[in-house]
């Protein structure tokens, strides 16, 4: 059985367009439409996935500011960014994270080495709350870059290109995004603009609603500028990049995430609307040999039905998106002068926490139909508990009574200093629905919640216990 031939070619290709064009609709967003139809064909397909480098959960320090895209080391000393070998297999359960990177190759046929990130987005989708999410994060963020000093964040693809790092690129941007943003990311999807615009051809163009009128350029530079009026109208494929990509509106990039987000939900619309799965998979072999180059991703077969399953689930309003913007932001300049944004970590993980827990309050969540405690035993956050008052045994008590409700505590101790006026709780690796529910329960002040990601942590959460706690609690 093991010295069986791969199988033919054709079911290698109907396999590989079946994740190309997953990938390309950006992963969640179209495997709602390909389960169905797809499932029955795969399931006796030797597994081959796209080409792309797997990514673990690892991490590198983080460096101090510096100019942008400058090495700490001399490049062949550089810090790797393990990423280890291929994810972990999707339990069906927990929350899956995908980043989606757009490459701008601009900058290789410049002569100027690897592409840039041109957009970044955050997808997300959470089985135990029935959402899903997205998340666009601007290119001039100025950001740490793991094993490099500070800069933009759309050079970490190419910065891990160029150094020929364990993970390449996607493993750099991911990591660099993990540590901004302070969630695990499982998968990554990375998509060139020809491959974008060849898909947006092969399904007839994307319906937009123009909100003004627009002088937009077109990635050909030899075709000049096109004017867009306002309205609804289908875009065909170059028109719809030059749209989502159009930088010189008042909004700027921030304007250019919420377009580059409207596309994607028109895509999404569109292939619903018209039931074009079919037509694509018969058109597979074709598709496959124009559009494989443009993409890569470490997301296997087995995940993106599963996704598939899940997706379809989802209503439309359940797809929160959001951007970080002018409020999550400062507008700065770089040691070397070049314009900047300067993130504002406490408003970035506000908006962290309204894509990844709904509306980022425990109580919309349990709205939606959802029991805040279930959700929360269900995400099975491991907790510490740290006594940061003057009285003896605070700790073990606090334990005791939370785990009667099902908080999964794995310690207990005492803070290194004492004592805490307030009760602070740390997030160490992205956990919504714990978050909520012990700041909930325990009544943390909002001004006390602290992102602090710690991919390598024993604990996921951290809880040191204040005065405000030990004069007003309910254990019995």
């Amino acid at each position: 059985m093991n010295n069986q031939n791969p199988p033919t070619h054709k079911s290698n290709t109907w396999l590989k367009i079946g994740l190309a064009v997953i990938c390309l609709v950006f992963a969640v967003m179209l495997a709602i439409f390909t389960f169905n139809k797809i499932s029955a064909l795969v399931s006796t397909w030797e597994i081959t996935d796209l080409p792309g480098v797997a990514l673990g959960a690892e991490s590198t320090p983080i460096p101090q500011p510096g100019n942008e895209g400058e090495a700490e080391t001399n490049p062949a000393q550089l810090p790797a960014v393990p990423r280890g070998p291929t994810p972990e297999p999707w339990d069906g359960a927990s929350r899956v994270t995908v980043l989606v990177l757009g490459l701008d190759y601009n900058d290789w046929r410049a002569g100027e080495g690897p592409p840039r990130t041109d957009s970044m987005i955050l997808l997300t989708i959470d089985p135990l709350s029935q959402t899903a999410g997205m998340l666009s994060i601007p290119r001039d963020l100025w950001v740490s870059i793991p094993g490099f000093n500070y800069g933009k964040i759309n050079t970490a693809y190419q910065l891990g290109e160029a150094y020929n790092l364990p993970g390449g690129g996607p493993g750099l941007a991911v990591d660099t995004v993990e540590h901004l943003i302070g969630v695990p990311i499982q998968y990554y999807a990375q998509i060139d603009f020809t491959a974008f615009v060849r898909f947006i051809d092969e399904i007839g163009g994307v319906k937009i609603d123009v909100p003004y009128k627009m002088h937009i350029d077109l990635y050909d530079d030899s075709k000049g500028k096109i004017r867009l009026d306002p309205g609804i109208q289908t875009l065909p494929g170059e028109y719809a990049l030059a749209y989502a990509r159009a930088r010189n509106t008042e909004g700027a990039d921030f304007d250019r995430a919420q377009r580059q987000q409207q596309v994607i939900m028109s895509v999404r619309d569109r292939i619903l609307r018209y039931d074009m799965i079919p037509t694509l998979v018969a058109k597979s072999p074709t598709l496959y040999q124009e559009l494989s180059s443009g993409i890569s991703t470490n997301l296997g077969l087995d995940e993106a039905l599963q996704l598939a399953w899940l997706a379809q689930q989802i209503p439309e309003e359940n797809v929160l998106r959001g951007i970080i913007g002018s409020e999550q932001i400062n507008f700065g300049k770089s040691p070397d002068g070049l314009d900047v944004l300067k993130p504002l970590p406490d408003q970035i993980r506000l908006l962290r926490d309204q894509i990844f827990a709904p509306s980022g309050a425990i109580s919309t969540v349990a709205g939606n139909g959802a029991d805040p405690l279930e959700l929360m035993v269900a995400e099975n956050a491991r907790l510490t508990v740290l006594n940061g008052t003057l009285t003896p045994g605070l700790a073990g008590l606090t334990s005791e009574y939370l785990q009667s409700l099902g908080v999964n505590v794995q310690a207990v101790g005492d803070a290194s200093e004492k004592p805490y006026a307030y009760t602070n709780i740390y997030d160490h690796s992205g956990n919504p629905y714990a978050v909520a529910y012990l700041v909930e329960l325990m009544e943390i002040s909002q001004f006390r919640i602290h992102s602090r990601y710690l991919p390598d942590s024993d604990v996921d959460v951290s809880i040191i216990l204040g005065t405000d706690w030990e004069y007003n609690n309910p254990i019995p």
